[in-house]
């Protein structure tokens, strides 16, 4: 019937799903006709389980126990001794003397004179010397240039007409005096007489032999002759003032003629002394005017050095006893790879301090250096300037400084902090005054964890070994001395291959199984025993 049912009623696939939950549904159902055979299954397969648990259980604590015993094997690594760090440094001894250092500055050279060449005159260059070009030598008095010097002639010969027509003008109002002097001699002598006639008449007149009237008439006579007297003495005076205006002009139209003269040898320009051109702006047919600046020269036989120095540099050669001004300095110029050396001499002290550099400027005169180069000016140039001497002090290289004021001494292979007092340098080297003594071992070498106590060794010098070793002893066979040493080195060394673990084992009469319940020390030393043996064997043959 249920065939029946399927085969009409549903499709294919709902039969097979209803068998399948019908099988499940009998699996479970405790009524089911079926269930002794189910319960047996269930019990398989539980077990089938825990014997899989088991056994990964068993396969984990095997290798654990096979990793321990591997480990528990290893040979533990040779602990080494530690041995303090020592620095191998170099030393110099410390030797007190009286030092006069020399201290380098840098400046340049400046020429000691130079000038700027200016038109004195206007006009148009006619002439131009083949030697005014840049860098070239010219002797004091070559003519550099000519200038027209038509304009400058004409005016010449314009004041000196002008001066030749004052001075006719004096000898004719001179002339003119004379001829007053002798008129005004004339009119006097007239006076004289006319004076004589009127006091004769008067007289003659009291004797009642002349008139009033012909008194009266050489009154008028006699007071005309006086008015010629001072008419002429004014005409002279008066020619005598017109002389001195005449003569005042002549002094400025004399001073027009030596204008007019000056101009004209104005017109060539002239060089004022030997020297180098540094620079000339003249052309031909070029038009200037006056204070042109038409040539820049300098002179070649006299150069300066300027240099600055330090506040501190200055203050020492100041109140030296040899003085400042006149000290002796040797002047450095580098050029074509070589050194150039020129003495020198400090002559003054710059006007001013040069703050902005921190220094005070010295010029010192460079002198002549018979196999050197010549020097020109703009010449960037080291000074090298003896110090002051500083009695008692002891020099060491500047590397041995530490910060400003320390430095270190080697005593018994220890370093040792020292504060020193340092008052000078020279190139690479320090003096010092105070903190030092002679024979000590002052360290040069840089170290940057430098510190005192620190352990050093002066190069060359061999190390020194360990108490413990040196009564060899320490370590393993420490008892053997140096043949403990030899075991050593000659015994194997390293973790054991499973060989030579059965071997140690046989040779103790174990088992691998005992050999491996041994602890670790007990183990290590059964194998350190069983290598230095072999090796004694070894050393034996």
């Amino acid at each position: 019937m249920l065939d029946k049912v399927g085969d009409k009623d549903l499709p294919v696939a709902e039969n097979a799903s209803n068998s399948n939950a019908d099988d499940v549904i009998s699996i479970l159902a405790p009524q089911d006709s079926d269930a002794p055979v189910s319960k047996r299954s269930i019990w398989v397969s539980l077990l089938l389980v825990l014997l899989q648990a088991l056994l990964m259980v068993a396969i984990l604590f095997g290798s654990f126990m096979l990793a321990k015993r591997m480990i528990d094997d290893k040979p533990e690594p040779r602990k080494r001794r530690a041995f303090k760090t020592v620095y191998t440094i170099e030393t110099v001894t410390a030797k007190a003397a009286d030092y006069q250092p020399v201290f380098t500055a840098y400046g340049q050279t400046v020429a000691a004179r130079s000038v700027d060449l200016r038109s004195l005159v206007s006009g148009e260059i006619v002439n131009v010397s083949p030697k005014l070009r840049s860098g070239a030598r010219i002797s004091k008095g070559d003519v550099l240039i000519e200038i027209d010097e038509f304009n400058y002639r004409g005016a010449l010969a314009e004041a000196k007409a002008n001066l030749l027509e004052a001075e006719a003008k004096v000898i004719e109002n001179e002339a003119q005096i004379s001829l007053e002097m002798s008129k005004l001699a004339s009119v006097r002598e007239q006076l004289d007489l006319a004076t004589a006639d009127l006091a004769r008449v008067e007289s003659l007149k009291q004797r009642q032999t002349a008139t009033q009237q012909q008194v009266e008439v050489r009154k008028l006579v006699v007071s005309q002759r006086k008015q010629a007297v001072r008419l002429s003495e004014d005409t002279i005076n008066v020619q005598k003032a017109r002389i001195e205006q005449l003569k005042a002009s002549l002094l400025r139209l004399q001073w027009r003629v030596d204008q007019a003269n000056r101009n004209l040898v104005s017109t060539k320009l002239e060089a004022p002394f030997s020297g180098i051109v540094r620079s000339s702006t003249a052309e031909m047919g070029r038009a200037i005017t006056a204070n042109d600046v038409v040539v820049s020269m300098y002179e070649a036989d006299t150069m300066e050095v300027k240099f600055t120095l330090t506040d501190a540099q200055y203050g020492r050669l100041q109140t030296d006893d040899g003085g400042l001004i006149g000290r002796k300095l040797e002047i450095i110029w580098s050029v074509g790879g070589k050194d150039w050396k020129y003495p020198a001499m400090i002559d003054r002290v710059g006007a001013e301090i040069t703050s902005s550099r921190g220094g005070v400027e010295l010029f010192g005169v460079v002198g002549d250096s018979t196999d050197a180069v010549a020097i020109r000016p703009g010449a960037f140039v080291e000074v090298r300037v003896p110090d002051r001497l500083f009695s008692n002090t002891i020099m060491v290289p500047d590397t041995a400084i530490y910060g400003t004021d320390t430095v270190y001494t080697a005593v018994e292979g220890k370093l040792v902090e020292n504060q020193v007092e340092i008052v000078a340098y020279e190139g690479e080297k320090a003096l010092i005054s105070t903190g030092l003594k002679t024979g000590d071992e002052v360290l040069t070498t840089r170290i940057t964890e430098v510190s005192a106590g620190l352990n050093v060794r002066r190069e060359g010098e061999a190390p020194q070994r360990p108490a413990a070793a040196q009564r060899g002893g320490g370590g393993e066979n420490g008892e053997n001395g140096n043949n403990g040493n030899t075991n050593r080195s000659a015994a194997p060394r390293g973790r054991p291959t499973p060989e030579e673990i059965a071997k140690v084992a046989k040779s103790n009469n174990l088992t691998l199984d005992q050999f491996r319940a041994l602890s670790r020390d007990k183990r290590r030393e059964l194998i350190g025993t069983f290598r230095a043996g072999g090796a004694d064997a070894a050393k034996g043959q």
